[in-house]
């Protein structure tokens, strides 16, 4: 795939701010400094299209990008388990991202990024779970692989797994990735291909189906 154009549209600190349209989202999320940005400028090749800090808990609100004129959108969405938020606000984004993820229709996939540096994280596993039970569309994004040796990160990967398949039947779809090598960035874009074509596939499959309700009766002469 290629992204020939990303701009950024728009901030909600509301689902039902959100842009108003009938094309797929890609939404971003993982615990704070994960590196979310950082993948975002690399996937897009703008190394100014989501700002990055070294400072944690910086992303705010949910941000649109528009990619490709609107053919489809990444969505940027603030970090889970940043201790140093006040109770108000960790709830405050708890039900901003629980609304999201939950109620955005558009929402083709879910990358939930992880930093492969680490073991499993309780928060991390807690989140993913969450989004199993209720049906929420899910890849995993392993991020900074250029900070750790390979073995170091495969042998991360494989207890993520172990933990994931005591409660999983199916595993999701798992990318590797550096930012700075910009390595993964060819997979996870083939990823976003195939289910922008599933996508349309189904939405034309919507629009053909006439509903029940405008059929009406229909009449029979003996």
């Amino acid at each position: 795939m290629d992204i020939k154009n990303a701009k950024y549209e728009i901030s909600s600190s509301k689902v039902s701010q959100c842009p108003d349209t009938d094309v797929p989202e890609y939404a971003f999320i993982g615990r704070s400094n994960v590196g979310k940005s950082s993948l975002i400028n690399m996937l897009t090749n703008n190394s100014s299209l989501a700002k990055t800090s070294q400072k944690p808990g910086k992303t705010l609100l949910i941000n649109h990008f528009k990619i490709n004129n609107g053919a489809w959108y990444i969505v940027d969405l603030p970090g889970y388990g940043y201790a140093a938020r006040g109770k108000d606000q960790r709830q405050d984004f708890s039900r901003m991202i629980q609304g999201y993820t939950l109620a955005r229709t558009q929402l083709a996939c879910l990358f939930v990024l992880i930093d492969v540096r680490h073991k499993p994280q309780k928060i991390d596993l807690e989140f993913l779970n969450f989004c199993g039970e209720n049906g929420v569309p899910i890849a995993i994004v392993f991020t900074k692989a250029d900070k750790v040796s390979r073995a170091v990160a495969d042998h991360n990967m494989a207890l993520f797994k172990n933990e994931l398949l005591l409660k999983w039947e199916e595993l999701p779809p798992m990318f590797l990735t550096s930012s700075e090598k910009k390595s993964g960035r060819d997979a996870i874009l083939g990823f976003i291909e195939q289910t922008n074509a599933v996508w349309h596939e189904h939405a034309q499959e919507s629009e053909e189906e006439t509903p029940e309700s405008e059929l009406g009766e229909t009449e029979v002469n003996p």
